[in-house]
């Protein structure tokens, strides 16, 4: 059953374990702008709060993805003083983590556009699949400013070598090279875009959810650690999985040849 919550910016739609956040201001491109940036983290939050919730989707209406920051709101910000600049780019910071470190598996669908700090929506997400004919661009330097919130985000999905020419230069670039510079997983024909998300949403829900989630905190933590760090991390990690009863569940139904009963092919 479908039920879609209201935001003044974006709306959820929650379609059985799947929420779909999609940003809705077509008008300016789904640009952001302090609200949005606000209307993102309660969304993020919520899709964090709902046990039922298995995979999150980040989209855009219309032809767009997202345009980057609105010009309005980058006019207001010319006149801010130094702290009021550091306000307004932490919140921006806090948007770009609070889907980074969401607890469900999160794809982006890049359905159009995605410029500047738009970016960054896509590489804090898990897996991005954009369609073909979808323009990127890194372009903050063409007006005198750097990708800087969303740094942490770009340069850990794309690799240092790529981050030097694309923030660089500001090259614009479409899904495919998008692909290969690894800022998107893959890119395919619009038209197939809505089926290949559909794709990887139905490989997640035959993934335990708890596992998912550790999985993901794994990947973030991980390369911060010393060896003996990471060894006794990675450890206890896998006995608390081994122990619980998800992963017991997962361990029986493998032994037995069936599927665990947390595995969803398909949903309503």
């Amino acid at each position: 059953m479908e039920d879609r919550r209201e935001y003044e910016t974006l709306f959820l739609q929650i379609d059985g374990p799947v929420a779909t956040c999609t940003f809705n201001r077509p008008e300016v491109r789904n640009a952001f702008n302090a609200r949005m940036i606000q209307d993102i983290i309660g969304a993020m939050a919520e899709i964090n709060a709902m046990g039922d919730i298995r995979v999150a989707v980040v989209t855009g209406a219309g032809a767009c993805f997202s345009a980057g920051a609105d010009l309005n709101w980058m006019k207001s910000m010319k006149d801010y003083s130094y702290e009021e600049n550091i306000a307004d780019a932490e919140a921006l910071a806090d948007c770009m983590r609070s889907i980074y470190t969401c607890r469900k598996p999160t794809i982006a669908r890049v359905n159009g556009p995605s410029i500047g700090g738009g970016n960054g929506l896509v590489a804090a997400c898990d897996i991005a699949i954009a369609a073909e004919e979808a323009i990127f661009s890194l372009s903050e330097v063409k007006i005198g400013l750097v990708p800087a919130t969303i740094a942490p985000y770009v340069v850990k999905r794309i690799g240092p070598a790529n981050a030097r020419y694309l923030m660089l230069t500001g090259h614009r670039f479409n899904g495919i090279e998008a692909a290969q510079y690894r800022l998107v997983n893959w890119a395919v024909p619009r038209d197939q875009l809505n089926d290949e998300v559909d794709h990887v949403i139905q490989r997640l829900l035959t993934s335990g959810p708890q596992a998912m989630h550790m999985a993901k905190e794994l990947i973030r933590n991980v390369p911060a650690m010393s060896e003996e760090e990471a060894r006794k991390y990675t450890a206890k990690m896998i006995a608390e999985l081994r122990t619980s009863e998800e992963g017991q569940e997962g361990i029986t139904a493998f032994l037995e040849k069936r599927k665990p009963k947390w595995s969803r092919e398909g949903f309503e």
